[in-house]
């Protein structure tokens, strides 16, 4: 049995203690490919390459059953309340 989303988003919350994570699993139920947004404040001061090695190195023992990782964001809390005001401004017009 392949890894699960609840074991992705399990080992995300317990080393990079997220404000928001949405973990989507796009292998159609294999275990083998997801989807990932992150917002932490261990991001702060990071390049986004090194925002990636973060999250890959917190799956290390899930990426060896993991085909594919595709993190679609990778954000600081600041940058995430950036983007979500945008969305709150369009939707109150």
């Amino acid at each position: 049995m392949g890894v699960t989303k609840e074991q992705v988003e399990s080992s995300l919350k317990s080393k990079m203690n997220p404000s928001h994570l949405e973990v989507i699993d796009t292998s159609g139920g294999c275990g083998a490919s997801f989807a990932i947004e992150i917002v932490s404040e261990q991001f702060e001061g990071k390049r986004l390459l090194e925002r990636h090695r973060l999250v890959n190195g917190a799956l290390e023992e899930e990426m060896k059953e993991i085909h594919a990782l595709s993190i679609k964001k990778a954000l600081t809390p600041e940058q995430w309340k950036q983007q979500q005001e945008p969305e709150k401004s369009n939707t109150a017009a």
